[in-house]
């Protein structure tokens, strides 16, 4: 179950939150004495979820304080002006509202890719360190859980998950390539969006998707689009939602009764397929796993330090810094000499932040990785 929350309604409960928080300002809990009476709370079945919220009455809620000093006088701002909302409306939707015009190829794509997303996902999107996996899975395996003899874990991928190819064209605009986000013109974003729908197997009325536009965008079927419930988009989302959840057997109560003392007497559903039997197999052990020099295991500290903090920016150039192997752009940096490059390396330059982010690491050990990558680049 997926539920969406677009910038309107962030928005709107956010205003909600601002104008509760001036009405009541801090609860601060009602002592043994000033407890109110019990029976006294009014509840009302109105939450999301289908529970309850109370009344606020007699300068309470429920067994707190609310503040009740008066908000006159209170500014809450301007209304904004058209071409603010604008600007903050930016969101890409399912009915392709907020496309951008422009268009792309899949081998265009193909070479965006390998550039910017390879060092990070891995070729053909198959997974990197610490990045996701974005082909491949299937949505069959969404329904395994954890312990199912011989059976994967459930695989999440954009063509076995992601039930709107919105959603990813509009991530792709706002937070990639990784270090410089928004980077890409609209042509690109379409480009790289048609290359990983093409990798996941999405096709468009049956076909290969060969180029992405504004038009042939709205036509695609996303594989999982059908696997998300409730029904949250729509002007009747809120109420789909609140109907989900006041059914308890939607979520595992049998008999469908609520319960929040005695639980115990309510039976609950359980697991019908669980997954014991995956690879490789789960593990409590904490060891780190034995290292295979014939695969070219980093052979040095400050090698693996390399691997494991620093390759992400600078294993290629795409991020703006000097890549692993890169002579000229070594050279260039060491101009400046190596007590400056130590310097910038420990307390960061441009959109570097200092030791690159990996601030565990001593300052010995941040002039060791930067010799190895200078070595390394001779």
């Amino acid at each position: 179950m997926m539920i969406k929350l677009n910038n309107k309604l962030i928005a709107l409960g956010a205003s909600i939150v601002a104008s509760a928080l001036l009405t009541t300002s801090a609860f601060a809990a009602q002592s043994k004495t000033e407890a109110a009476p019990a029976g006294m709370y009014k509840a009302t079945k109105n939450a999301l979820d289908g529970g309850v919220t109370y009344k606020r009455e007699k300068g309470s809620y429920t067994a707190y304080r609310v503040n009740e000093q008066s908000t006159k006088g209170v500014n809450f701002g301007r209304a904004p002006t058209p071409n603010e909302l604008k600007a903050w409306d930016a969101d890409i939707m399912p009915d392709g509202t907020g496309l951008p015009e422009g268009s792309g190829t899949v081998e265009e794509g193909e070479a965006l890719y390998d550039k910017d997303c390879a060092v990070c996902h891995g070729e053909f999107g198959a997974g990197g360190k610490g990045y996701p996996t974005l082909t491949g899975g299937s949505i069959e395996s969404l329904k395994n859980q954890r312990t199912c003899p011989g059976k994967d874990a459930p695989n999440r991928t954009i063509g076995s998950y992601w039930p709107q190819a919105s959603t990813l064209i509009w991530y792709i605009r706002d937070a990639m390539p990784y270090a410089h986000p928004k980077s890409y013109t609209p042509n690109q974003m379409y480009a790289m969006t048609a290359y990983l729908l093409a990798e996941n197997g999405v096709k468009i009325d049956g076909e290969d998707i060969e180029e992405l536009n504004k038009d042939n965008f709205k036509k695609i079927v996303m594989p999982n689009r059908d696997g998300f419930y409730p029904n949250v988009d729509g002007p009747k989302g809120v109420e789909n939602v609140k109907a989900f959840y006041k059914n308890p057997k939607n979520f595992g109560a049998i008999t469908g009764t609520r319960c929040m003392t005695n639980c115990g007497k309510e039976p609950v559903a359980k697991i019908a397929n669980e997954i014991t039997a995956v690879v490789p197999a789960y593990s409590t052990v904490r060891d780190l796993p034995k290292e295979d020099a014939s695969k070219g295991a980093a052979s040095s500290p400050a090698a693996k330090e390399y691997e494991k903090s620093c390759a992400v920016c600078h294993k290629t150039d795409a991020m703006g810094a000097p890549a692993v192997g890169a002579k000229a752009a070594w050279a260039k940096a060491m101009e400046k000499g190596m007590e400056k490059v130590n310097h910038n390396a420990i307390n960061g330059i441009g959109g570097m932040p200092p030791k690159g982010g990996a601030t565990n690491l001593g300052d010995d050990e941040v002039k060791d990785i930067v010799k190895y990558m200078v070595e390394s680049s001779k």
